[in-house]
């Protein structure tokens, strides 16, 4: 049984960590451990199936073969150095002090959220439309979207930017911290490889329809409650964002909308968003010169418009917050329970 004190760091290494994001967000001089995620995947990718320029000759099972020893490769090499971390945490912490340990799972946590550095980002876009600078912000977007972005107009630039915040609530943010909960760093970063995979080789190309479709299948595996669950804590939180933002709406939108996308995620905290907001958004977008035919979702009540940026940001901490609630409430239950249990014995 898990020991009530352990229970008890964990919490505040959590509280700790999210506070940090909030604070800190992802400053670039900082070396943050996706990248170096990133690093490994990549070089298991050439190891496997070869580089872009010179890629082996494998038939499509051969590459569906090797994109699940893809996936079980980077999980256990990621795992294996964020448990030796933690392990060696544990060890100077009983030798010195429990909060050189809670100080590591912190830093390791708020290192997986990206509450601020989501806000960052798109408020980047934001700026360069209030400035009426289109051409700044369709560069400013296009750090935070897969679409073509050169041709886009205020309307469109507007609408991805929003898009991505919506969405990112979920697998940046909402997703990390429900498994940084549940069993701290060592189920964040297990999530966190499976997230990176999936936006690195996930794709329906010529190159990695095959060798990614594990990958993506099982980032899909992954997300399934989290997408669920922050749609519901976004609806949730419009009840305190005042008359910019309906619950009802959200609700109404996100039942009716959730599915709408070939993801069986993706669409979640966006149709809730959309709702939220009294705006539609999705439909036909261009990938790489291809136009990709989606389904709109919530309703065209009103023309989208740059504060809604700022609208969807405010709506994203405010779930993130919610989350965070969710999480702690139920710790500390458990703490309660672990706590009374040792007493009645």
């Amino acid at each position: 049984m898990l020991d009530f004190i352990n229970l008890e760091h964990h919490l505040i290494a959590f509280l700790v960590g999210f506070t940090l994001d909030l604070i800190i967000g992802d400053p670039y001089w900082l070396p943050h451990p996706v990248r170096v995620i990133g690093k490994i995947i990549s070089f298991y990718e050439k190891l496997l199936i070869g580089t872009k320029e010179n890629p082996k000759k494998l038939s499509a099972k051969q590459k569906r073969t090797r994109g699940i020893i893809m996936v079980l490769l980077v999980l256990a090499t990621v795992e294996f150095f964020v448990v030796l971390i933690l392990y060696f945490s544990v060890i100077v912490s009983r030798e010195f002090h429990p909060a050189i340990g809670i100080a590591v799972e912190a830093i390791m946590t708020f290192q997986l959220i990206a509450t601020k550095c989501l806000a960052a980002e798109s408020t980047k876009v934001y700026k360069e439309l209030k400035k009426g600078n289109l051409i700044g912000a369709r560069k400013a977007v296009s750090m935070i979207v897969g679409r073509d972005t050169e041709n886009l107009s205020e309307t469109e630039v507007t609408k991805a930017a929003v898009e991505t915040v919506a969405e990112n609530t979920s697998d940046g943010i909402i997703a990390p911290l429900l498994f940084l909960a549940l069993g701290g760093p060592a189920f964040g970063f297990f999530y966190k490889s499976i997230n990176t995979m999936d936006s690195m080789i996930g794709y329906k190309n010529e190159r990695y329809l095959d060798f990614g479709k594990f990958a993506a299948k099982t980032d899909d595996a992954v997300n399934f409650i989290p997408a669920r669950l922050s749609a519901w804590f976004m609806i949730f939180s419009c009840l305190f964002l005042g008359k910019a933002y309906s619950a009802r709406n959200a609700k109404r939108i996100y039942l009716r909308d959730r599915l709408k996308h070939e993801s069986p995620n993706s669409a979640h905290t966006e149709a809730t968003c959309a709702g939220a907001l009294g705006v539609q958004l999705a439909g036909p977008a261009v990938y790489e010169g291809k136009i990709e035919h989606k389904d709109f979702l919530g309703d065209p009540d009103r023309k989208i418009e740059f504060e809604d940026i700022k609208k969807a940001n405010r709506l994203s901490y405010a779930t993130a917050f919610t989350c965070v609630i969710f999480c702690s409430t139920i710790i500390l239950a458990i703490l309660f329970l672990l706590y009374n249990c040792k007493g009645g014995n």
